[in-house]
């Protein structure tokens, strides 16, 4: 199926390895060009290097606490490669702790990271899309935290559903302008962040037992579903959440 993604522009936040950079690989692949941020640069410089299409990528370090810095990534892509078309916040922080007990400077690092910066880079491609009269595609990866909140994961799980609401609102004030926005929701994936629990294996048991497809998701798999949603053929899609876990919030 052509996902009519040839010539595009997106952005990826959080680009440099597992779930951002699988977005990367699989919108170059299918014709699109990519601003790839994340905080280091010499990742992202991987990325572009192994990538199939190296030349239709345009990395950039960007800090998500700096605001200035996310909006700018919209001027970014327009200078590059002159236009934009997708957006792709995937840039995230999860730190674990008992919440009674976690500094609240954790809680405001966490909704800045997760949710503010989402909302910084969306109202600027908003106003860029809407400006340019071609709408396009707006989607954050968020997490089943989103849906079901998680013990020692307080500050993840609300900056997650922040997401949800958030993008349903824009989603409602944007469908004029043919500006979609989407929330991809993945569960347990084989990236860096479920590094610990893979290395054990009682702990990797366990965790395998809560999801009925009885294994992790691998990042390459996100990537068509990222495709289909920045893709034009699914511009009836906006203010839905994508669940993609192997069917673990279904049983709860």
């Amino acid at each position: 199926m052509d996902l009519r993604l040839e010539g595009t522009v997106a952005i990826v936040t959080g680009a440099s390895r597992g779930l951002g950079e699988a977005a990367v690989e699989a919108l170059v692949a299918e014709g699109a060009s990519v601003v790839a941020a994340a905080r280091t640069i010499a990742d992202l410089e991987r990325v572009a290097a192994t990538s199939s299409a190296p030349d239709r990528i345009h990395t950039v370090a960007c800090d998500m606490l700096d605001r200035d810095a996310v909006a700018g990534l919209v001027d970014v892509a327009v200078e590059r490669f002159g236009r934009l078309d997708c957006v792709v916040s995937n840039a995230g922080i999860a730190p674990a702790g008992n919440f009674v007990d976690q500094d609240l400077e954790v809680l405001d690092r966490v909704l800045q990271v997760n949710l503010v910066a989402p909302a910084v880079l969306a109202r600027a491609a908003a106003r860029h899309m809407i400006d340019a009269g071609h709408g396009g595609s707006i989607m954050t990866v968020a997490s089943t935290s989103a849906l079901k909140g998680k013990a020692l994961l307080a500050a993840y799980s609300a900056s997650k559903g922040g997401v949800v609401r958030l993008s349903e609102a824009l989603a409602t004030e944007w469908a004029r302008y043919r500006i979609r926005v989407n929330v991809i929701a993945p569960g347990a994936f084989e990236t860096e962040a479920q590094a610990a629990v893979i290395a054990d294996p009682r702990m990797l048991d366990a965790r395998l037992k809560k999801i009925p497809a009885r294994r992790m998701g691998e990042a390459w798999e996100l990537g068509p579903l990222v495709c289909y949603l920045a893709s034009p053929l699914s511009d009836f899609v906006t203010g839905s959440v994508f669940v993609i876990d192997g069917g673990e919030v279904s049983k709860l």
